[in-house]
């Protein structure tokens, strides 16, 4: 049975910050691709933090509206230059990897980055900011059963 962890507003912000921080060191991105739809917030704190304008976004699909993992569906590609050479993802979680695989054939050359990692997909990417157990139900601050109809 999953571990259920709420993150609030607070939490999250300042986990998203520090990664920022930890971005910022002796690199300079040229933009930054926002996983969506999880990728979204944390993108745009990443890219506050940093004075990064330019965003684009990638769409996969990995969950169904029950909440279960299903074969990743590319919804939005994007078109970056030079296989993301210079660019940084940003996504919530890397859950099983699935999605930082896709990203990674796409643009092989980006830096991947997340906010929360499990063991089955911290590999994939190339920094994150908090490790949670692969069991652990990650609740994030803009879901809420109430949103959903």
């Amino acid at each position: 049975m999953a571990h259920r962890y709420p993150v609030n507003w607070e939490e999250f912000y300042r986990n998203a910050r520090a990664l920022a921080w930890r971005l910022n060191e002796g690199q300079t991105w040229n933009g930054i691709v926002a996983i969506t739809r999880g990728g979204l917030v944390p993108a745009a704190i990443v890219a506050r933090e940093l004075g990064i304008r330019k965003v684009d976004t990638i769409s996969i699909e990995s969950y169904n509206e029950n909440d279960e993992q299903i074969d990743p569906i590319i919804i939005k590609s994007c078109q970056i230059e030079d296989h993301g050479k210079g660019w940084l993802v940003v996504d919530d979680l890397v859950d099983t990897g699935a999605t930082a695989k896709i990203v990674r054939d796409m643009l092989p050359q980006a830096h991947i980055a997340a906010i929360y990692a499990k063991p089955y997909g911290k590999d994939h990417v190339d920094s994150f900011m908090m490790e949670v157990s692969q069991d652990t139900w990650i609740v994030f601050p803009w879901e809420s059963d109430t949103l959903r109809s």
